[in-house]
Formats: structure tokens, sequence, C-alpha cells
């Protein structure tokens, strides 16, 4: 990968390096924190946070999570190419995220799962389609999540300071492994709400230096129409067949919903597709559902969903914009259509809209300023690779490693879990030189190509598994209109759950017995390096971190009732947001 060959600056002086300094200090320093606040020696506490979360880390973790480096290159890419429609992914979310905590979380609740192969596991019995959910899942997350976010921050880092890609990518995952294994899901629900304050903060600081710099909104309008490259002219027709939609911006660029047989992005795909993947997303994949079975209460989890709502109203303006602006200012750059031309300035030659806001970074932002919208990339990645890290070794512990091992210990199970997150860390440094030579003209159109393969069929299933009673035979609490049935449920797998809870209580009584022997306490005190290590963890042998059953644990559901007051303060909060997501649709549309 190439870096920017024009007026490149890269981040060299105190102030921008002090910010970014400040910045992992603030960092670590809520993730250690968070990791001896709150209990990581139990599989409740390690991969759901003991369930104690309120909204406001809830939601700012959702909004964290789905927002990686990934969406500041790639929205603002596309957005540069081919104007505001892209914006309608960030929108249909706003209904979307309400399903999920109105709708789905309830189910997955009262059904008393961790994963969401485990739902399809107990709503449908065997064990085929969970185990085919999990592998597929871990494998999305490396090609198009893990993958895309690399290589978006090896744009940033690459550029703002010169660093090799490996030194800069391997560092950053590191730093993430490091706080995604010590501290368990809680350490990152905490992380994310202050990588989503700087996200946001550095976000319209950058905005606002753009609008300023191209002369406003109106002058926008005006100028992206024109924002043609001044070298196409030189082009040899006989070497070249170019077509002039290459290089002309579309005439209907500041439109959402766009012709449906002539437009890039026809409006029955915005309206209709887009909501089949997002419902694929935002309510059955298991990083996002992952922190809204944390929350403490129901209540809590609409909350949370509200909030991220309304963050989700803010990438059309503080990422798609700031990308057509970006191509109003360097159009020969951004708009680049000679394959020569591309080669040299962004090393790929079907062109570099990739690079539209790395270089509004490094071009129009003062010293200091420019470190905070490096700190502001480095957010975006590591919030959502530690979510990804945290969720993927969450599937393969508890739908993999169970599987194969059903004796399984807790202790065992949270060490299998970290262990996974440092074997994730190891494919994904591999998978780098593929990112290198893989990329696509547009990131985002990538990130959809490969997702919407995947995402109807698994949607369909989970749509008719929460909501279609007569799929399958009828297990109560794990349909929606059962959700609130007190029946007994004998789940279709309960020889195989019962006899890796007999396995797991008989290695729990083995441990507590050699506990109250003493034979443990004397091979710490043997082995002080391992004692602090487990302290480190969170998986010591002491007060905290005995052996407990992890279906017992299950069987204590969390209560779906709602306080009367706070269940119409949050349904009232979600149609003041639709009003305002119907308004934002009809203004753009």
């Amino acid at each position: 990968m190439e870096v920017l060959s024009s007026d490149k600056v890269t981040i060299n002086n105190p102030a921008d390096i002090t910010i970014i300094v400040g910045y992992f200090i603030m960092v670590i320093g809520v993730g250690i924190w968070a990791m001896f606040r709150t209990s990581r020696g139990t599989v409740g506490g390690y991969f759901l946070a003991g369930r104690t979360m309120t909204w406001w880390p809830v939601g700012a973790s959702l909004f964290a999570s789905n927002i990686g480096s990934g969406h500041f290159v790639g929205l603002a890419g596309t957005g540069a190419a081919s104007g505001i429609a892209v914006g309608g992914f960030e929108w249909n979310a706003l209904f979307i995220v309400l399903l999920l905590g109105w709708l789905f979380v309830p189910v997955y609740l009262t059904a008393g799962v961790i994963t969401m192969p485990q739902y399809l596991k107990k709503r449908f019995g065997g064990t085929r389609i969970s185990l085919y959910l999990s592998v597929i899942s871990l494998f999305l997350y490396i090609f198009t999540k893990i993958s895309v976010d690399m290589f978006s921050g090896a744009v940033f880092i690459q550029q703002a300071l010169g660093w090799n890609i490996y030194v800069a990518v391997i560092t950053l995952l590191l730093i993430t492994a490091l706080y995604t294994v010590t501290g368990g899901l809680a350490a990152l629900m905490y992380t994310d709400m202050v990588q989503t304050v700087v996200i946001i903060v550095g976000a319209f600081v950058l905005t606002g230096f753009s609008f300023v710099e191209v002369g406003g909104y109106s002058a926008l309008l005006d100028q992206y129409r024109s924002a043609t490259p001044s070298n196409f002219s030189s082009m040899d027709p006989q070497r070249y067949n170019i077509s002039p939609q290459c290089y002309t911006p579309r005439q209907d660029a500041f439109s959402l919903l766009r012709n449906p047989t002539t437009g890039d992005l026809p409006w029955p795909g915005v309206v209709f597709g887009i909501a089949i993947v997002g419902g694929w997303y935002w309510c059955t994949d298991q990083v996002i559902v992952q922190r809204c079975l944390a929350a403490s209460s129901l209540t809590h989890v609409k909350a949370g969903c509200i909030m991220c709502g309304y963050l989700k109203l803010l990438p059309m303006f503080l990422m798609v914009f700031p990308g057509m602006i970006s191509r109003v200012l360097y159009p020969d750059e951004v708009g680049c259509v000679v394959p020569e031309e591309c080669k040299r300035v962004c090393g790929t030659e079907v062109g570099c809209s990739n690079i539209a806001y790395p270089k509004l970074v490094v071009s129009i932002m003062p010293n200091g300023l420019r470190g905070l919208m490096l700190a502001v990339m480095l957010a975006a990645l590591m919030s959502s690779l530690a979510s990804i890290f945290n969720s993927s070794s969450t599937l393969f512990t508890m739908d993999i490693w169970t599987r194969i091992r059903p004796q399984a210990t807790e202790r065992e199970l949270i060490i299998v879990g970290r262990v996974w997150v440092l074997c994730i860390v190891a494919i994904s440094i591999c998978w780098i030189p593929v990112v290198q030579v893989a990329q696509s003209g547009q990131l985002f159109d990538y990130i959809q190509s490969v997702s919407s393969y995947l995402a109807p069929p698994i949607a369909s299933v989970f749509f008719l598994a929460v909501f279609v009673k007569r799929v399958n035979e009828t297990l109560h609490r794990l349909v929606f209109s059962l959700r609130h049935s007190k029946e007994e449920r004998e789940d279709l797998d309960w020889e195989l759950e019962e006899k890796g809870r007999k396995a797991r209580r008989e290695a729990g009584e083995r441990r507590r017995e050699k506990n109250s022997s003493g034979a443990v306490a004397e091979e710490e005190e043997k082995s002080g390096i391992c004692h602090l290590v487990g302290r480190f963890c969170g998986s010591s042998s002491g007060s905290q971190s005995h052996e407990t059953d992890v279906p017992e644990e299950q069987e204590n559901l969390p209560d779906i009732s709602e306080d009367p007051v706070w269940k119409s303060t949050v349904d009232a909060n979600a149609l003041v947001m639709m009003a305002v997501a119907v308004f934002a649709w009809g203004y753009y549309a």
C-alpha cells in the first residue's frame, strides 16, 4: 500500500503527539478501572458483564461497536463517489434498532441464552443450525469486519504517522487484545463510552473545519456537481475506455431515494433491501445483541437502543458530507480516473475515493487537532475490534468449545475465551497482506456486497423463530407471543445440556474439595507470578471466582417486567425518535 504523494503532512509535532498519548492513557485507565470494578471470574461476569449495565453504557457501546474506522473511510468514500444515498444504511438503523429492544431482546432474555446460536439450538433443536451460524459468524467477523477495520485504520496511520503498516496494526491489535482478554465485556462497554465521546467530538471538529473550507452547505450543493478531475481530458481515448459517468458527479447526489432502474442505489433496495440486512445485523448479530443482554433490565435495553438510534443520525453529517466536501476540495486525488494517477495517489488503479476522509484530516486540520482526529480513528478502530474479539470468543467458547468438551468447567471456558482472542489477533495479523492487495474502489460497497449474500437467509430464520409459533414445535418463552409464559419448558436438547451440567457440577465439587483441603492455596503460594496473573485477569481462586454451574446461572432468567412510568417514558421517546427519522428521510428523499 502506498501513501499519498501530494502535500502529505505527518503527525510529528508535540501538540499532536501529546493528544494521542493522552488518549491512550485515558482509554487504558478506564479499562483498568473497569477490570477491577466488575467480576470477571464467571461466565456471566466475563461474557455478559454480570448483567449489570445501565442504559448509557449500553447505548454508547452499541454505537461504538457499530462505528468502526471502516465507517469513516467507507461512508466518506462512497459519499465522495456518489452522494448521500449511502447514508440510508445509517438512517434505516433508527427504526430497526427499536425492533431489537422492543421485540427481539425480550425473547432472547426469557430464553436464557448468551449467544445467538444458543437461541436457535433451543428453538429448533439439534446442533447443525447453531454450529453453522457460529462458523459463518466467525468468518464474517474475519473477512468483513476485522479486515475492513484494519485496512481503513492502516490508511489513516500510514498517512498521519508514516509508520510501517505491520508495526501500526500489530501495536493496535495487541493493545486492544490486552483489555479485551483481561477485562471482559464490562471493560469493553465502559471504554466504549470514552471512545464514543472521542469519536463524536473529533468528527464534529473536522466537519466544522470542512464546511468552513468549502464555504458552507450551500457552496457544497453548488460545487459538488462540478467536482470533476482536471486531468481526465488528457487521457488517450484509444487506451482508456472510461465513461463520463466515472468522473462526473451524479445529478441525484443529494437524494436518498433514487430511480428504481437508473439509480446506483435504487429506492426499493434502500427501503426494503437495507431493512433486511439491517435486521440481520442489529437484531441477530452477536456483537450487537450481546451488549443488550448485559443490561440490568429490559427498560435499560430500550433506553440504550434509543440512545444508539439518536447517535446513528450523526454519520450522515459527520462522515458522508465531509467525504463529498473532500471531493470538492481535492477532485484530482479523490475523484481521479486515470489508472496511473490513481496508482500514484493511493496505491490502487480503480479509484481513490477511500482516501476522502484521511485527505481532509492531513490537509485542513491544524497541529493538535490532527492528533485528535487520529485519536478518533484509533477509537473507532479499537472499539469495533474489541467488540468483535469479545463476541467471537463468546461464540467459539459457548457454541463450539462446549460441543467439543461438554464437561468443561467455568474456569476452562473463561480461559478458552481469552486464548481464542489471541488466536483471532494472530489470524488478523496474517490477513494484513490479503487486505492490502484486495482493496475495493469503494470500501463500504465491499462490506455490503459480502454481507448481503448471507444476511437474508439468517435474518429470515430468526424472524420465523421469534414471531411464528408454528415453525418447528412450540417451546415456551422462545417466541415473542409466549415471552411471558410461566409454563415449564423442556428444551429439545435437554439431554445434552443435562450431561454437560452434570459434568460441570462434578468438576466444581472436586474443585471445592481441593479448596477446602488447602491444596490450591499452597499451590498459589508457590507460584506468585501465576497468582498475580490470575488476579489481573479476574480468575484467581479467591472468594469471587469459585466454580459455578453455567446452566444454573442461566436459569435465573432476567425479569422482563417493567415499571409502568419508565416503560411509558421509553415508549414515548421511541415515538419521538421515529418522528425525527421520518422527517430526516422526508427532507433528503
